[in-house]
């Protein structure tokens, strides 16, 4: 019989700990992995979790029964997407759900946003949106703020439909709920308490009060009026479970808050880094903008080119937008040589697992042509989790990505600012429902 290694302590002073992570997260949980597999992290208000950081262990975490893995309660971003979202439901419910959004989310519905995707590219750079500012040429522009004002309009399309334009009601509200939601707030459920009326919690409250008045109006037009083309919002209104019911306009309203919200952030901060890597490397855009003068404008080709996927890829593997899996166990497992019980959190470090240099040799480097040369496991690469709970819109934010960075490498000639271009790379920082850059990649647009 095998020996069971013993489970590592959780570390003392998780305070500090936090601050670490607050800092500099990905880094934080490489430092922790280098000591043991798996390791232990403990943060305030957060019950610990046993992290994996190896193929092997993300393997047996995306193969272990279903039936045994349910989402962390609490939950760091349950305020943002409540508890009826997909995200955080379990058992008969999560499958359900699932089951009625994956085919909206991909095949040809999927396929069928290209031109929606290449549109709401192109309205960005000739109108821009919210804080994104101006995209004239010897404009400076803000890469986040812009990607954030291109994938709110592409997901808004999913949702809504792609003939009617959401985006001037919902950008305000999105962009003030998704700066309420502060790094404090996110890794340490203390401060989420209203202070005589005052301070950052009632603040997110007011701001997720504000959206969610949105969403509701947009609800009650939608069962006013009928089905409109076919969208998530028609799929949401028809869902029946097993005993008859249909969801609430609570629940719904979170669905529609977790869809947007999460669908678009994640993808806006992946489309900054590829962004920036790019302008680092001017070998490497040169040889990506000869590769898509290659495929013509039709917005389905160019998604479909290699070395386009690959920069994509490579930047999924060193900014995972969603670094970790959690997973709380409902009753025991024996997982990486531990025995684990009922109630422990579980999980993939999803960065340690992309620097592990026996798969990635110079896994710190930038470098596409890895994806060109091999193909990796979904044990070895990871970026949109595994297992039965991947990422459901997995599939078109990868379409998405590509085809909007397409279409501003061919639009638009952007410099990278000098301090960025030459500095050291930021740091990836707990922001909202993902990670971010810790400092803004800006540009300035020269043709």
């Amino acid at each position: 019989m095998t020996a069971l290694s013993p489970a590592p302590a959780t570390p003392r002073w998780s305070v500090l700990h936090g601050v670490a992570a607050g800092r500099d997260f990905e880094g934080y949980l490489r430092r922790r992995a280098a000591h043991s597999d798996p390791f232990a992290v403990g943060f305030p208000g957060f019950p610990p979790v046993l992290f994996t950081g190896t193929a092997d262990g993300a393997r047996e975490l995306f193969r272990a029964p279903a039936a045994l893995l349910t989402p962390p309660r609490p939950n760091p971003i349950e305020p943002m997407v409540g508890a009826a979202s997909l995200i955080l439901s379990s058992g008969a419910r999560h499958r359900t759900d699932r089951a009625l959004l994956a085919p909206a989310l991909h095949g040809p519905r999927v396929r069928a946003l290209a031109g929606v995707i290449r549109d709401a590219t192109l309205r960005e750079i000739e109108h821009g949106c919210g804080t994104a500012g101006s995209w004239q040429v010897g404009s400076r522009i803000d890469a986040l703020d812009a990607a954030r004002s291109i994938t709110l309009r592409v997901i808004l399309a999913a949702v809504y439909g792609p003939e009617v334009d959401r985006a001037p009601e919902y950008a305000g509200a999105v962009t003030d709920f998704l700066a309420a939601f502060t790094t404090p707030l996110l890794v340490a459920p203390v401060l989420r308490r209203g202070v005589a009326g005052f301070g950052p919690w009632e603040r997110f409250v007011a701001a997720r009060a504000r959206l969610d008045r949105v969403i509701l109006t947009d609800i009650a037009h939608r069962r006013r009026t009928g089905p409109g083309s076919g969208d998530l919002l028609d799929l949401l209104l028809a869902t029946r479970y097993d005993d008859g019911s249909a969801l609430t306009d609570t629940e719904l309203c979170e669905q529609l808050r977790t869809l947007l919200v999460a669908g678009h952030e994640t993808t806006a901060t992946t489309l900054t880094w590829a962004l920036y890597h790019l302008h680092r490397e001017p070998g490497l855009l040169d040889r990506l903008t000869a590769e898509l003068a290659t495929a013509g404008d039709d917005p389905a080709d160019l998604a479909a080119l290699p070395l386009l996927g690959a920069v994509c890829q490579e930047t999924l593997r060193l900014h995972p937008a969603v670094p970790i899996v959690l997973r709380t166990l409902t009753g025991p497992l024996r997982w990486r040589g531990v025995d684990v019980a009922a109630g422990q959190t579980i999980g993939l470090a999803v960065g340690v697992l992309h620097s592990d240099p026996s798969t990635w040799p110079a896994p710190r480097l930038f470098h596409p042509d890895r994806f060109l040369d091999r193909k990796f496991s979904p044990f070895e690469y990871a970026p949109f989790g595994g297992g039965h709970r991947r990422c459901i819109g997995a599939t078109l934010a990868e379409y998405e990505l590509r085809i909007v960075l397409a279409t501003l490498l061919t639009t638009v000639g952007l410099a990278l600012d000098p301090a960025l271009a030459l500095g050291a790379r930021p740091r990836t920082v707990p922001r909202n429902l993902a990670t971010a850059p810790d400092r803004p990649i800006r540009f300035t647009r020269e043709r």
